[in-house]
């Protein structure tokens, strides 16, 4: 019987030490001081990288010619399309226009449905990055 009356005086003596070290649990509150400048930092930080990014989305290529064409076709559907930006670009020895900003390729597709509607020309790639 004695062997029965250690182990409990040794379960005992475990369980009250667990309960004991819940007891003197502390709780606190962190302050936390930081420049008012940092959140500030912290959106441009944002800006930089989207910026950067950008050549890792997926734009639309409208138009591919002489500049004066370009230059009223990105009119025109600037005038359509008001929710994508167009931009004309120059690659020798031709003017392009290119539409939107699209983060995923799904999203390209589906403006590139609506967009061929009025230039079925139009299609989806991916700029090279500029080194």
């Amino acid at each position: 019987m004695k062997p029965l009356k250690l182990k409990i005086k040794l379960l005992s003596l475990f369980c009250f030490v667990i309960t004991s070290g819940f007891c003197y649990a502390q709780q606190g509150n962190v302050t936390i001081n930081q420049d008012k400048n940092i959140p500030t930092l912290l959106s441009l930080k944002k800006q930089i990288n989207s910026s950067e990014n950008d050549s890792e989305r997926y734009r639309i290529q409208i138009y591919s010619g002489n500049r004066a064409k370009a230059e009223s076709t990105q009119t025109e559907f600037t005038n359509l399309f008001p929710d994508w930006r167009a931009s004309i670009q120059y690659e020798t020895p031709n003017f392009k226009i290119w539409a939107g900003n699209f983060r995923t390729r799904l999203e390209a597709d589906r403006a590139l449905k609506k967009i061929k509607t009025e230039f079925p020309t139009a299609f989806i790639f991916k700029p090279k990055k500029s080194s």
